[in-house]
């Protein structure tokens, strides 16, 4: 890896330079390749940057190159010896604080090496999660998505990380950084840079028996510039010497060219990136039901003290097996449940007979597969598909949790129907308004169905 003496140096004058252009002149010297196929630009893309097609691409080509020195991580920030020295008194839930601390060095140095490539985001107005939006806001447009609770524990937990570990480490190193300048409200805003902008590198599965923790996360420059949608056409691949951006399918003059984050629904989206999909767009999208529903639809089921009492037998026992938690959720995508082994097995024990129960205990929850439970007939039980097929109360309770589920958001489902169908009203929706929008329908559709398809037949 290249030491600082090593790394071209970057002519002040450029810095007076648009930051788009000045960023390409850096990666031009830094030895950063871009594809003369593709270019950078702030028209017809996404967001506010994107890449676009200057020509038809072939699949397999190379979109850009960049060297790992490039990266931005705590091995190749200028404080990283400070950080690798502190390694201990750094540690957090998150993993995220050395990267941090480079980046808040970096961003407030004049002479950093990645002034051009931090230059591109000037005051950080451009990221829009909901961590930026006012607690009112967030509860008015996002109730029942899952998001504002996300968010809540997202500023408790960076407040504390600041305050315990970034702050002491930094009050200790006056001469790297002044708390004055690297405020909380900066590394708010960096955690909000790092959750849309970061890379991690998968960690190679040498040994499948022992789990490896995951890779930081790390910045990448020109990577973080592509937009993303479920459906891409290029996919970055990690090599021992760089990063290279490659495109996976075809793709036509004019085109955007599209990243992807993963596989994920809308939501997380929003939450993470501080975008969403178009509806129906996103084919991640989920929906939530906490589990605690589907034991409240239960409840409301009992007919009797005795039935309430099993019950709360049966739940515990769901508890001490880790099927359940407190806070846990079934997750349903477009197709059907992606949790169903530990959904099959809730409604399984919840509808159990009492001497059925018995026996489970003493079997201390362990029965054998005598009727064929593998994880292949469990997935297409509670697929979209098989619904229809599940013994009566255990569809009741799924509609019941459903409805739970539905009436936990502001508005019904046919108001934000409505309000998508019609592209006057839609037009007039606030940026945030409309992705929220877009957020809602998308879990509300997928639980609608739900409701649909377990309806009890009369």
């Amino acid at each position: 890896m290249a030491t600082d003496a090593k790394r071209p140096k970057i002519d002040d004058e450029k810095c007076v330079l648009e930051p788009l252009k000045n960023f390409l002149l850096w990666c031009d010297s830094v030895k950063l390749t871009l594809s003369d196929k593709v270019y950078l630009s702030k028209e017809g893309t996404a967001a506010e940057y994107g890449m676009m097609a200057r020509e038809d691409i072939e699949e397999g080509h190379v979109l850009f190159s960049i060297p790992r020195e490039v990266l931005l991580h705590h091995g190749t920030t200028k404080v990283k010896k400070v950080l690798e020295e502190g390694k201990k008194s750094l540690e957090s839930a998150s993993g995220w604080v050395p990267l941090l601390l480079g980046l808040l060095y970096e961003y407030t140095c004049p002479q950093s090496y990645w002034k051009p490539y931090l230059s591109l985001w000037p005051d950080f107005r451009t990221l829009d999660q909901p961590m930026f939006w006012s607690e009112e806001e967030r509860d008015k447009l996002l109730k029942g998505t899952g998001i504002p609770e996300a968010v809540q524990t997202d500023l408790k937990k960076l407040q504390d990380e600041y305050n315990n570990i970034a702050l002491p480490f930094m009050k200790s190193h006056p001469d790297l950084w002044d708390p004055e300048k690297h405020t909380l409200e900066l590394y708010k805003s960096l955690v909000a840079f790092v959750m849309a902008y970061s890379f991690q590198e998968p960690v190679e599965d040498e040994d499948e028996e022992e789990e490896k923790e995951p890779n930081p996360p790390m910045m990448v420059p020109m990577a973080d510039m592509l937009n993303h949608v479920s459906k891409h056409n290029a996919n970055l691949e990690y090599t021992p010497e760089c990063l290279k951006m490659v495109s996976v399918r075809h793709i036509e003059k004019g085109e955007e060219v599209f990243n992807t984050y993963g596989q994920m629904a809308n939501w997380q989206l929003l939450h993470m990136y501080g975008f969403a999909e178009p509806f129906p767009t996103n084919s991640n999208d989920t929906a939530d039901i906490q589990m605690s529903s589907v034991y409240k639809a239960a409840v409301q089921a009992a007919q009797s003290e005795a039935d309430h009492r099993l019950l709360v037998d049966k739940w515990n026992m769901l508890c001490e097996m880790e099927i359940v938690g407190e806070k846990g959720v079934f997750i349903f995508g477009q197709s059907g449940s992606l949790t169903y082994s530990e959904l099959y097995t809730t409604l399984k024990v919840l509808c159990m007979p009492l001497q059925d129960f018995e026996e489970f205990c003493e079997n201390e929850g362990w029965e054998e597969d005598e009727e064929g439970e593998e994880d292949d007939k469990m997935e297409q039980a509670l697929s979209f598909a098989g619904l229809k097929g599940l013994p009566a109360e255990w569809k009741c309770l799924l509609h019941a949790a459903a409805a739970l589920t539905l009436d936990s958001y502001s508005e019904d489902v046919e108001a934000d129907r409505k309000r998508l169908e019609d592209q006057d009203a839609l037009a007039e929706l606030s940026s945030r308004e409309r992705r929220a929008l877009h957020v809602r329908y998308a879990q509300k559709s997928i639980l609608q169905r739900l409701q649909q398809l377990t309806k009890p037949t009369s």
